[in-house]
Formats: C-alpha cells, sequence, structure tokens
C-alpha cells in the first residue's frame, strides 16, 4: 500500500513539473543589447577561425548568447535588414537556440527573435543528448553548453524565385555560419559547422517544422 502511495505521489510530482514547463511556452525573454565594437579586428578573427569540437565544462553567459545570435541573424536596419545578406530580403531562415549550460538562462530550445532581440522559449528540456543522436552521435554536440540550429523555410524563397531559392537559401545559411564562427572567435569561443544528421530525426527532437540545414556546437575552447 506504501508503495503504491509513493507512486502515485510520484506520477502527481511529475504531471506538475511539465504542466510547469508547458506554462513556460511562448515565454519571451530580452536579451542584453549587443555589441558593435571588439578587440579583435575582422581580419584576425579570419585568420584563427578554425573547426572547434572540444569544449571546456564551463557555462557560457547572456551576453556570449546574445552576440552570437545578433551576428547570425540579428536585425540591423529600420526596415529588416539582417547582419547576413538575403536573395530578395526575404529572410527564409529562423535560427534555434539549444541550452544546456548558460547563466542566467534555464536549458531548453528557444526561437530567435532578430525583429526585437528577444528569445522565446519552445521546450523546457535539454535536448542536447537527442540532438547528438540525431546527428549520427557526434559527442561535441551534447559536450557543447550550446547548439545554434539555422533552421530554413524553402518556400519562402521558392515562391519568389522558383527552383534558384533552394540555391539562394543554402547560401544565406552559409552566410550566417561564418558569421556565428567569426563572432566565436571574437568572444574566444569555440565553434564547428555540422550539417550530418538525420533531418527528420532533428526536427522532431527540437519540435519544429522548418528544415534544420546547420547545427553548431559553441563554448569555451579547451586550448
Amino acid at each position: 500500500m506504501r508503495k503504491n502511495k509513493l507512486i502515485l505521489l510520484l506520477v502527481i510530482l511529475s504531471s506538475l513539473l511539465i504542466a510547469q514547463a508547458d506554462k513556460l511556452k511562448g515565454v519571451r525573454m530580452k536579451l542584453p543589447a549587443p555589441r558593435l565594437k571588439s578587440e579583435m579586428s575582422l581580419e584576425e578573427a579570419l585568420s584563427i577561425r578554425r573547426s572547434v569540437r572540444q569544449y571546456k565544462k564551463e557555462p557560457l553567459t547572456l551576453n556570449d548568447v546574445s552576440q552570437l545570435l545578433w551576428a547570425a541573424q540579428g536585425q540591423t536596419t529600420g526596415w529588416g535588414g539582417k547582419t547576413a545578406p538575403s536573395a530578395g530580403a526575404i529572410y527564409p531562415l529562423t535560427v534555434y537556440l539549444v541550452v544546456g549550460e548558460v547563466i542566467d538562462l534555464t536549458p531548453g530550445v528557444y526561437r530567435y527573435l532578430s525583429n526585437t532581440h528577444e528569445l522565446e522559449k519552445i521546450s523546457s528540456k535539454d535536448v542536447r543528448k537527442e540532438l547528438a543522436e540525431a546527428a549520427w552521435n557526434q559527442e561535441y554536440i551534447q559536450n557543447a553548453p550550446i547548439n545554434i540550429v539555422v533552421a530554413a523555410n524553402y518556400d519562402k524563397m521558392i515562391k519568389r524565385y522558383g527552383k534558384r531559392g533552394v540555391r539562394y537559401v543554402d547560401n544565406e545559411v552559409g552566410h550566417v555560419g561564418q558569421n556565428v564562427q567569426l563572432q566565436g572567435e571574437a568572444l574566444g569561443l569555440g565553434s564547428v559547422i555540422i550539417g550530418a544528421f538525420e533531418d527528420s530525426a532533428a526536427r522532431s527532437v527540437l519540435g519544429i517544422k522548418e528544415e534544420v540545414v546547420y547545427i553548431i556546437p559553441v563554448g569555451k575552447k579547451v586550448q
């Protein structure tokens, strides 16, 4: 009897935790304003940019996250222009943040809202392990404190440019990836661009409908 009561109590507590997590979906938080100058020149960042797959067991800061997301897709003009160019200014990409270890930011999956420089929570679960499994067990996805995921709505570009729109989307994804890596270098962080994963599995892990194109683990360099 006592065992049954304990099981019932655990079920109730689990249900309450799930309900509480669901309430957090859609919650938005403002990110710190990005800085527009740094001590590292663009030329230096270009010269030292390398793929980094090993990271310190240390969390990132909200300032780090803010700067990286702004570099990826931050809005830089009043009419909606962003840090990465887009054919016809269509901007078919959405950037997601998979959080494991960030100071003052709970684990989960977030959508970056570039027009307001905010994060919108879409899941309260740390999905780094599942995301790594979807990428054929590339363990640095699980070990990095964050992963920046670039997803694309190809239809938005195809409606304007037809089949050629696919190429334009892929071009844009490359621009974003380079922005993230160069910004990471300026912050003293390491990153790697990952394009090898099972598409439907990655979408399922993140709970999104867009096509996942890049997974970018980011963390403090070991060396």
